[in-house]
């Protein structure tokens, strides 16, 4: 894609988040050593990278609050060409996090609602599925316990036939043991 202006790219940047269900963080920028002027920017999803163990404040009252980021790698690379357009020169579209659905930007109640709802439905059927696995790993673990001590009572019958054989054989030797008589 092409633009005439920076501006304009960031315009059509942030239109296409706002329909797809992200919001656009500008992010980067290369300016001329020689002038100033900006050659190339970079926009992605305000989810981009992570902020380890970041607990900004805002005030001496306020609670922190967690970081949002999540690791997205969606983002646009633009750069101005010699001919003074914008060229789109990278483009990462994939979202590694849920988008939000928006009407001009902002969310309506009923999209939260349905939205709640999807929520809640899926997560019950993860909490069906969890217990469904507890329940397979429960019955794993009991059949592991049960042949565990079917074969601890195995090798206690080898080892008492061992010891059985063992002092067989001390008994055969004793009394073949030819006695010294000169």
């Amino acid at each position: 894609m092409e633009f005439n202006s920076e501006e304009e790219a960031r315009k059509f940047y942030i239109d296409y988040a706002s329909r797809v269900g992200f919001v656009v963080r500008i992010m980067q920028c290369r300016r001329s050593g020689i002038d100033g002027r900006t050659l190339a920017r970079r926009l992605g999803c305000n989810k981009q990278g992570f902020s380890p163990n970041y607990k900004g404040t805002f005030g001496p009252d306020k609670k922190p609050r967690s970081s949002a980021r999540e690791g997205c790698n969606a983002t646009i690379l633009v750069k101005m060409e010699k001919s003074g357009k914008w060229v789109v020169s990278r483009f990462v579209k994939d979202h590694n996090h849920p988008l939000i659905i928006t009407a001009n930007g902002f969310s309506t109640e009923g999209d939260k609602d349905k939205k709640i709802e999807e929520l809640t439905m899926e997560l019950e059927h993860q909490e069906q599925l969890c217990a469904a696995y507890r329940e397979k790993l429960f019955t794993f673990m009991n059949n592991v316990e049960l042949q565990t001590e079917e074969l601890s009572a195995k090798i206690q019958v080898i080892v008492d036939n061992v010891k059985k054989v063992e002092s067989g054989v001390q008994k055969h030797s004793w009394r073949r043991k030819p006695s010294r008589l000169t």
